[in-house]
């Protein structure tokens, strides 16, 4: 027959092993096996793959590596690194024994015209007490485990933050290069159109052509003259916005950008499949952990609706002294205590069932997560597949438009044509060209989106920790205690 006293220990060891709530199990979702424009070849670890370097431009190389330094986004995701560490220790605490130390000393007496007097009498005392909350439902493990997943999570939201930073500064590169090509473009048709005055007013001293003629042509370079403030002002716009990215003073961007030529990329992007976005989007990485975090909320909530014992005792010494006499007494205690839960209002089930759905609702988040990843990269896909067959019609226009502006030019000169056709043709020109730098200019965006939305190149250089991937496995059960 087995004694209380060997029995006791075992029960605790078992009860001890026990865990309320269900174990996460990272989800799973059908996906489709390839995107729609994409191939079936599988993407694997991305996220050092430095896709701004193929654009060949050494000032954007140079912004991108600073930026992941220096930019304020990504340092307050550092910090909340150090904040979710600090939350595990918090989180675990409850669950370890306490130890508490005080102390104290007083002196008393009594002073007054009776005969009868009181000795100045000093007292120091302590008090050591320790107390330990058994986690016989692992609601504090339970708690720990939420708080690691939460940690995790804050990890991939510095790898969204890089994302994020580098998306933001490549477009705001090539939204520069944009502006700085649109002006160049305006100054170039604001020669042509002055000369095309000039020529009309040579041409009115000859007799060859009237005031209107004048006038319209003095209106079109007027009107080229306006156009040039706003597209300076949306470059200045653009430096300003890479130097808060950078966390550096404008004039230093102005100066170490200079003028350059819009970003090209030639070339292909591999797609991966849909299923490399689990592992790669470090967005689709955060839900899951959230995820996880919910789910060990239901542990926490399931714990507090059973009994809960707690071991606690405290040793308290003192010292008495007087001018006559002294002396000590130490006084303690120890003993277990049972809180069990009766009434409560429903309370407690409630907090169970708002963890549940709260879990449930990280799920959703995770799988609209999911899709929208898909979604993203589908669109990126169909635009970058479709960007270069524009580039080229617009180039092969402009060059048409040109040849035409030459040609209805010397037709004026010989007064052969009027000058509206001149005029006719050098709007189209200009159209022309400022259409085909805005596709250069959607070309590279759409670029950098489909590499961003696969979830590449946030780690430039040293690699972060990150959370580990999620492999698609089905959902976590709904088991209540588990041993």
């Amino acid at each position: 027959m087995v004694s209380i006293r060997t029995a006791a220990p075992a029960l605790l060891l078992l009860l001890a092993g026990c865990v309320s709530g269900p174990d996460h199990k990272p989800p799973e979702m059908p996906l489709p096996a390839k995107f729609s424009e994409g191939g079936t070849k599988v993407n694997g670890d991305v996220s050092g793959s430095q896709w701004w370097t193929q654009f060949g431009d050494a000032r954007l190389n140079a912004l991108a590596q600073q930026g992941l330094d220096q930019n304020l986004n990504i340092q307050q995701s550092l910090e909340r690194i150090n904040q979710a560490q600090a939350d595990v220790i918090v989180a675990g605490a409850g669950g370890l024994p306490g130890l508490n130390l005080s102390g104290a000393n007083t002196t008393s007496g009594q002073k007054g015209s009776q005969r009868s007097q009181v000795e100045t009498l000093n007292t120091t005392g302590g008090d050591l007490t320790a107390s330990w909350l058994l986690d016989l439902w692992g609601q504090y493990r339970r708690a720990r485990e939420g708080a690691q997943a939460s940690l995790d999570a804050a990890y991939s939201s510095v790898d969204v933050s890089r994302l994020t930073y580098l998306q933001d500064l490549a477009n705001s590169y090539v939204n520069v290069r944009y502006y700085q090509a649109r002006v160049s473009i305006a100054q170039d048709n604001l020669k042509s159109r002055r000369e095309t005055l000039e020529l009309t007013k040579f041409q009115l001293d000859a007799g060859a052509a009237s005031r209107l003629d004048v006038v319209q042509a003095e209106g079109l370079v007027n009107s080229t003259l306006s156009e040039i403030p706003g597209l300076e002002i949306s470059y200045r716009q653009a430096v300003h916005h890479i130097a808060t990215l950078l966390n550096v003073p404008s004039a230093t961007i102005i100066v170490k950008l200079g003028t350059g030529s819009q970003p090209v990329f030639r070339g292909r992007v591999n797609s991966g499949v849909p299923a490399d976005l689990i592992r790669n989007r470090p967005d689709i990485r955060v839900a899951e952990r959230n995820l996880a975090a919910a789910t060990a909320q239901i542990g926490v909530a399931e714990a507090q609706l059973f009994p809960t014992i707690t071991l606690s005792g405290s040793i308290s010494p003192s010292y008495l002294h007087t001018s006559s006499s002294h002396g000590g007494l130490t006084s303690w205690s120890f003993g277990p205590s049972l809180t069990l839960p009766i009434f409560d209002g429903g309370a407690l089930r409630a907090n169970v069932k708002i963890a549940e759905s709260s879990s449930r609702e990280q799920y959703i988040v995770w799988k609209q997560t999911v899709l929208s990843g898909v979604e993203q990269v589908e669109n990126a896909l169909s635009a970058v597949s479709r960007d270069a067959q524009t580039v080229s019609a617009l180039r092969a226009q402009v060059k048409s438009y040109q040849e035409a502006l030459e040609l209805s030019t010397a037709s004026y000169k010989d007064g052969a044509s009027s000058l509206l056709d001149v005029l006719d043709a050098q709007r189209s020109v200009s159209d022309a060209q400022e259409s085909l730098a805005q596709a250069v200019q959607q070309s590279a965006i759409d670029y950098i989106s489909l590499n961003v939305n696969i979830g590449a190149g946030y780690v430039a250089a040293d690699k972060v920790p990150t959370a580990a991937a999620a492999k698609p496995v089905k959902v976590a059960s709904t088991k209540k205690v588990a041993n």
